[in-house]
């Protein structure tokens, strides 16, 4: 057979293949001939990864370059992708985040007061991902009152979705609690009318204020609109009832407090006290629904508000009754609470 006859394009590719191995194992070899002598010392992947983040992370300058880049007079554009840089270099540059001054903090927050609402949310965000560094924390709680007003002043799913997340993540001065009660129709508006992801946010957010004991009744007198209980069916996202529910506990705790029990409130009539816990609530209704809910977190915790409901229940006897002895001789509420609706 001739030698042409062999070189088919099958043999041509087997040949280039081996070619190619052979190259790679002599080249293989001459680095080890030419490498250092053998470390015994095992190098894990974790300290590859640390020595891949000292060079080329950690000594990056790109956060510093995108802050020293940011100014007002730029294009919306550019500063949407810049403060969008920020953010993202924040929370994967840690040294570099860590290193910003409270002056970087101001300049960022200053884009708070830009008229584009793009702006203005990836401002939130880039606060957001900075109040991740604790030394920054406490710096950024200065902003707490024009964050509020904002995500209250702004009818925006994205700026209510943004600002409360911001807003969870901090510790709220007590010298916003005034302000704080002023604004507190508009969270419930947000509540009730916002999509679910700033429904689960305003949720939240809700519920760090109830636990707050001069703001407890603010809340509770707030108006709400007559379908308020709405919110409680079960066809709602799992996320949604559980945050409600969380919600709902801590009213009830704060009702169990003696300072609040100490004190005659006067609600109003669509106040969120009387639909929730008013003698014509059909709140318990919507509880005995939900305990049958498809994920185990809802069902527990609408369990656990039951028996809240129930303590509030006997507390508010035991307050009637002056803690008469006869208060002991009544059956138990919460099993009747259960009993006459299943």
């Amino acid at each position: 057979m001739k030698y042409l006859e062999l070189v088919t394009t099958k043999n041509a590719v087997s040949a280039a293949t081996g070619a190619g191995a052979i190259f790679l194992v002599a080249k293989t070899i001459m680095a080890g001939i030419k490498s250092p002598p053998y470390n015994p010392e095992p190098l894990t992947l974790a300290k590859l990864a640390i020595e891949h983040q000292s060079k080329n992370v950690m000594d990056s300058g790109e956060l510093r370059g995108l802050l020293h880049t940011l100014n007002p007079k730029l294009d919306d554009y550019s500063k949407n992708m810049i403060l969008h840089g920020i953010t993202r270099s924040v929370y994967l540059l840690d040294t570099e985040a860590s290193a910003c001054t409270y002056e970087d903090i101001k300049l960022v927050a200053s884009f708070l007061d830009d008229p584009d609402m793009g702006i203005k949310i990836q401002t939130l965000h880039a606060l957001k991902a900075f109040s991740g560094i604790w030394k920054f924390r406490i710096r950024i709680q200065e902003f707490v009152p024009k964050i509020l007003e904002m995500v209250t002043s702004l009818w925006d799913n994205d700026v209510h979705v943004a600002g409360l997340r911001l807003l969870n993540g901090l510790q709220i001065p007590d010298h916003t609690h005034i302000l704080l009660k002023k604004l507190m129709p508009a969270l419930m508006e947000i509540l009730q009318m916002g999509n679910t992801l700033a429904q689960v946010q305003v949720l939240k957010f809700l519920s760090m204020l109830a636990q707050k004991e001069d703001l407890l009744f603010d809340i509770m007198n707030c108006q709400v609109h007559p379908e308020f209980l709405h919110l409680f069916q079960p066809s709602r996202p799992g996320n949604l009832l559980f945050e409600l529910l969380v919600f709902v506990e801590w009213l009830c705790e704060g009702r169990l407090t003696p300072q609040y029990q100490s004190v005659h409130w006067q609600y109003n009539e669509l106040s969120l006290h009387e639909v929730l816990f008013g003698r014509d609530s059909r709140l318990a209704d919507r509880l005995l629904s939900l305990i049958i809910h498809p994920e185990e977190e809802v069902q527990i915790q609408a369990c656990r508000v039951i028996l809240k409901l129930q303590l509030n229940e006997e507390g508010e006897l035991a307050v009637l009754r002056n803690s008469d002895s006869t208060f002991f001789s009544e059956p138990n509420i919460g099993s009747s609470f259960i009993q006459s609706r299943c």
